[in-house]
């Protein structure tokens, strides 16, 4: 599930952590987040998630939200973690972030159906 960020430039929005759910779960996250209109959304993994956080981005960019989705700098990172057999392990991390841009805005404020359009006038 999404979360709120931390640290570091993505503050304002959200994070979320690929782990071992199906892609189209977090794909889900993604995109709820950035209709919300929450900020940048920040797609997160370690060691072999890297994948698949590489196919949510795609997935939400190619399929949902064609067009209207920006991605951020790519940060990569090792991070040292201790195994089960509590041994020191590099694990290889990544953080992809997503802006939402163009495309129909997100919703806010109350809904302007039911409204007239511009007065037109007639002749004379």
């Amino acid at each position: 599930m999404a979360e709120p960020a931390r640290e570091g430039p993505e503050a304002a929005g959200a994070t979320v952590f690929i782990g071992l759910k199906p892609t189209m779960t977090y794909v889900f996250q993604v995109v709820s987040q950035l209709h919300s209109g929450a900020g940048p959304v920040v797609v997160k993994a370690r060691g072999h998630a890297i994948a698949k956080a590489v196919d949510v981005v795609e997935v939400v960019r190619r399929r949902f939200l064609e067009g209207q989705v920006e991605v951020g700098r790519i940060l990569i990172a090792t991070e040292r973690l201790v195994n089960k057999d509590g041994r020191d392990a590099n694990v290889s991390s990544i953080a992809i972030p997503l802006t939402r841009v163009g495309g129909p805005p997100a919703p806010s404020g109350p809904s302007a159906s039911g409204t007239a359009g511009p007065a037109r006038r007639g002749p004379g």
